[in-house]
This record gives C-alpha cells, structure tokens and sequence, in this order.
C-alpha cells in the first residue's frame, strides 16, 4: 500500500509510523485513518516488526484532534458511520493487536489524537506535551473510543472531568494519573520508544500476545477476564516459546524467542 500521509520506517524489529500532516498539526482525516488501518494491518502481519510506534511528525502535535471541516455538515446517520468505521478500521484493531503498540506524544494529543493515544498498548510524552478531550466544546462527544478508555485508565471521576470541562493537562498531569507511561525529554522520545519495544521483543512474542488477550479480556464486560488469564496460561504450555523460556532457564542463558 502507498503512503501519502504518513512515513514508514523500520528500526531494528520496531516500525515507526509517524502521521505526516504537520502543518495542520497532524490532525486525522479520512484518508490518515485509511492509511493508517493499512500501514497497521502490514506490519501486525509482518513476521519481523515486533512493535509498533505511533507518532506524528514535528514538535508542536502528536495528532490535534480530528478534521472538523470533514464532518461539519454531517448528520447523525453519517455519525454513526464515522464512528462504527474508526472504531473497526484503526482504534480497536489497535486495542486488540497481538503486538505492542507505543504512543510516542511529542506534543498536543487532543480529542481523536488523544484516543488514539488511548487504544494503544503503551503512552509515552514529552513535557510539554497537553492532553485533552474537547469535544464537548463542538457539541460533541468522544466517538472513538474516549469515554470508554479514558475511564478505563484514570476513572470515572477523573475521565467525567477531563471530558466535561474539555480542559487540557499536561504530561506531568498525565503521568500522576496514570495516562501515559513515562515522561521523557523531546530528544530522546523515540530512543526511549525504541527501548521499551525492543525489550518486550526479547520476550516470548507468544506470551505478550496471550497477555494482552488476557488483559483487554477484563475490560469487556462480556467475558470474564480470569477465566480467558486461565485459558492462555494454559495454551502456553507446548508452544515453542514454552520450550526456548524453560530451556534457557534450566542452562542459565537468554532465551532466543
């Protein structure tokens, strides 16, 4: 697939997806979130990219939010399609990816841009980094995803806040909340994005997959979270993986998953 809006590059087993619109502060359109379902399928399916990274080109924006010009003039059927489309096509084939997938926020993460923030695995920010969902201010909600992981992260009382009032935070804000992960210095944003994905890739691709199974298991009211914990434990055992992790033990080395 080709790539008008966004830039692919691979870093050692870790692909880098950066959204390329940085002079309307990377905002998402229809056609990035197009792109963006494309470049995510080929690399889930690409044996040897073993994370992924999001982020958005420049310094000033991560994504600031949607292209409000793109649905101006909608009406609440073609809402609900805008909706329906994003969650399948690019947010929750983000949150149910068997592979990691780090947001590296190097600047706004604002409405949209934040929940795609939120659908990933992992969030990591630079300091001046500010977050926020401002729909509310539109007339709006959050449509991809923002009132169900916000809440999921940070709570209810914080999540009603942050959405009611449409106010930003910022990333030292995030961070004591528990919304994104580390905060880091602009310059070593994708060192450290690298360094985290590459020490989940020298574990069992297996086991990280299962995990996050488990995991996203609990937060779906129409499973129970303990019994799929004991059901991939369970399917651990007899794999490769299962066999390289005891071995490796056993003989005192590294595992080569």
């Amino acid at each position: 697939m080709a790539f008008h809006q966004l830039l692919i590059r691979d870093e050692q087993s870790v692909r880098f997806i950066t959204i390329n619109r940085e002079e309307k502060l990377n905002a998402l359109n229809q056609t990035i979130l197009a792109e963006l379902h494309g470049a995510l399928t080929e690399a889930l399916a690409d044996n040897r990219v073993r994370g992924i990274v999001l982020t958005g080109a420049g310094k000033k924006a991560f994504v600031a939010g949607a292209d409000i010009a793109e649905f101006a003039a909608f009406d609440a059927a073609q809402g609900l399609r805008l909706a329906r489309d994003g969650h399948r096509n690019v947010f929750d084939l983000i949150h149910h990816a068997g592979k990691p997938i780090l947001a590296a926020i190097n600047g706004y993460a604002l409405g949209g841009g934040l929940e795609l923030a939120l659908a990933c695995h992992l969030r990591i920010a630079v300091p001046n980094a500010r977050l926020g969902l401002p729909e509310v201010t539109l007339g709006l909600i959050p449509g991809y995803g923002g009132t169900q992981r916000l809440t999921q992260l940070v709570g209810r009382g914080r999540a009603l806040e942050l959405i009611l009032t449409a106010d930003m935070i910022t990333a030292e804000k995030a961070l004591e909340y528990g919304l994104v992960n580390v905060v880091v210095d602009q310059s070593v944003l994708l060192e450290k994005a690298l360094e985290i994905l590459q020490t989940i890739a020298s574990r069992s691709p297996n086991a990280v997959a299962a995990a996050i199974r488990a995991v996203n298991a609990g937060l779906d009211p129409s499973k129970n979270g303990f019994e799929v914990e004991i059901e991939e434990f369970s399917k651990c055992f007899g794999t490769a993986d299962f066999a390289e992790g005891v071995s490796a033990f056993l003989a005192k080395r590294k595992p080569n998953f």
